[in-house]
């Protein structure tokens, strides 16, 4: 079974990746900030790291330098709500797998996990509930 270590300051987009993500068979760690995602990426060596951009105690580019140094092929969804051309670029530079806007459709998030993880689907795929979750005003049912 994959690990997706998921790296965000907003509970509510950790609760939510966490839920779209356990349901279709990853196994999800979870960080509300970087010092202690870092803490988790050296501990738990997950496959995939989701990361947000624009955290308040240490932002996104803060978090992705170590991890590079330490694993440089280590694969990175970075999401953003909105970040600057600059952090962009840096972000970049820093070989970045993926980038995905926060208002993110389940289903890019999705085929990014797959196109990183090399894999069709997780280990066991499961149904899921309607509606499984909701973020704001948009309600999510289905992550494929």
């Amino acid at each position: 079974m994959a690990k997706v270590l998921v790296i965000d300051d907003e509970q509510g987009i950790r609760s939510l990746l966490d839920t779209l993500l356990s349901r279709k068979g990853y196994d999800v760690v979870l960080a509300d900030g970087g010092r202690k995602g870092l803490e988790l990426f050296r501990r738990e060596r997950p496959d995939v790291i989701v990361l947000d951009l624009n955290m308040p105690e240490m932002d996104g580019i803060t978090v992705l330098q170590p991890v590079r140094s330490l694993n440089p092929d280590q694969p990175v969804i970075v999401l953003t709500g909105g970040g600057t051309p600059e952090k962009e670029q840096r972000v970049h530079a820093l070989g970045v797998s993926e980038f995905v806007e926060k208002e993110f459709s389940l289903h890019r998030l999705g085929d990014a996990l797959k196109r990183l993880l090399k894999t069709p689907d997780p280990a066991t795929p499961r149904a899921l509930p309607s509606p499984i979750g909701k973020f704001g005003d948009v309600e999510y049912s289905q992550f494929n």
